[in-house]
């Protein structure tokens, strides 16, 4: 999920309100709009929510592309040096990720070992990671970087902590999961048990049996119908509107949670371990981002100088670049929040830097494009919509929360 608007440098109020906020005064609309782009002034993300296999898939990397990306928590950009690109750069305004990002490069490069980097970010709940952070990253962080781990949360904690913890519960993502969990127990349904079904007819009946009555119940059904509900989510007030239409949100989370249950089998999925255990599977085989996985890990360390990390406005970042100098852009979902100059003013930018036969990756809330309709016709003839392909990148996408993924590529 997109954390292009979100900001947490001296300016970050100004930067918030610049990407999130569309609408002016004092309105009901624009008090709830400036609430979200507050909320998202600090960790979010703390696990990217796109899928990097679908991802991979589509924007079919060679060893000479450049790689454009929205940060977020920076496990897609880590994990598409897999497929030997030559060179990622991953862009975000919001601070915590920009610094979430660069710890994690710092970790392959200053960690003694996989079995280390594995519990720091696949386990991220152990004592011995705060020690190893003081020991072997902190030493080898730039000064911002450090600053922010080692500074103080609301509470008065030092950030790194997180990681002796379960880094996975924290954030406005880790905490929306959390009072999810918190809302099913309520109604006597724990969410880790699922996890316990043998394959995917059992998934579906436990779903069936067990989470399908909650979307019923009419606690649910109210606070799913206030937007302020689904920031945990990175749905700010416009795209709820879109994503609900004519139906109740219940109804569209319940599709969403379906699909999660039950499209794809838990032993390939650690979007529904984080979804139902608050973490990854702590099995020697557990699914895990390309990133964490063994089999990647010293090809990435050895590839790690051709991801940069830095912290931007994409539209400004690619202002900044020279012509036909990019061929993978990946826009996560930050489209769904942007007004329409806002998003001719990106693909102004995306056109002028692409190369002929670059593609742009990007998912939305609901299933249609948003391009057509929206973006000048005379930006959007220099691309191809693969729909096809789309449809079958959106059905491949474990995540499970999007409405759909959309390819277009770049003519010559």
């Amino acid at each position: 999920m997109s954390i292009e608007a979100a900001a947490g440098a001296p300016a970050g109020t100004e930067l918030i309100q610049r990407a999130a906020v569309s609408t002016s005064g004092f309105n009901p609309a624009a008090l709830l709009e400036r609430a979200f782009a507050l909320a998202f002034s600090g960790l979010v993300y703390p696990q990217i929510w796109e899928d990097p296999v679908a991802d991979m898939a589509g924007l079919d990397i060679e060893e000479r592309h450049q790689i454009v990306t929205i940060a977020s928590g920076g496990c897609n950009a880590l994990s598409y040096l897999a497929a030997n690109p030559a060179r990622v750069t991953a862009v975000d305004l919001n601070t915590a990720h920009v610094a979430l990002g660069r710890l994690k490069q710092s970790a392959f490069l200053h960690l003694p070992g996989y079995d280390h980097f594995r519990r720091f970010f696949g386990d991220a709940n152990k004592p011995e990671n705060v020690a190893d952070y003081l020991s072997h990253l902190s030493p080898h962080l730039d000064e911002t970087t450090r600053n922010y781990w080692e500074s103080r949360d609301l509470l008065g904690r030092k950030r790194i902590r997180i990681f002796a913890k379960g880094a996975y519960r924290y954030g406005l993502l880790g905490t929306f999961i959390g009072i999810s969990h918190m809302l099913a127990r309520l109604h006597g349904v724990n969410p880790r048990e699922i996890l316990q079904a043998g394959n995917i007819e059992e998934q579906r009946a436990h779903f069936e049996r067990q989470f399908l009555p909650l979307f019923d119940k009419p606690l649910i059904r109210w606070m799913t119908n206030q937007p302020a509900s689904l920031f945990g989510l990175g749905i700010p007030p416009a795209q709820y509107d879109k994503l609900a239409g004519e139906r109740r949100m219940a109804d569209v989370l319940r599709e969403r949670l379906e699909r999660l249950s039950c499209a794809f089998d838990f032993r390939d999925n650690y979007f529904a371990w984080q979804a139902f255990s608050r973490g990854y599977e702590c099995a020697p085989k557990a699914s895990l981002p390309p990133y964490l996985q063994e089999a990647h890990y010293e090809t990435l360390r050895q590839r790690l100088d051709r991801l940069e990390v830095i912290q931007a406005n994409m539209t400004d970042y690619l202002a900044s670049q020279q012509a036909h100098s990019v061929d993978r852009f990946v826009l996560l979902d930050a489209q769904d929040w942007m007004t329409d100059q806002q998003l001719n003013a990106l693909w102004s930018q995306i056109c002028r830097t692409a190369r002929p036969g670059a593609r742009v990756l990007f998912r939305t809330a609901d299933e249609p494009s948003l391009l057509p309709g929206r973006l000048a016709d005379g930006l959007l003839r220099m691309w191809t919509y693969e729909e096809e392909r789309s449809r079958e990148l959106s059905a491949q996408d474990r995540s499970s929360i999007y409405g759909a993924t959309h390819l277009y590529i770049r003519r010559d």
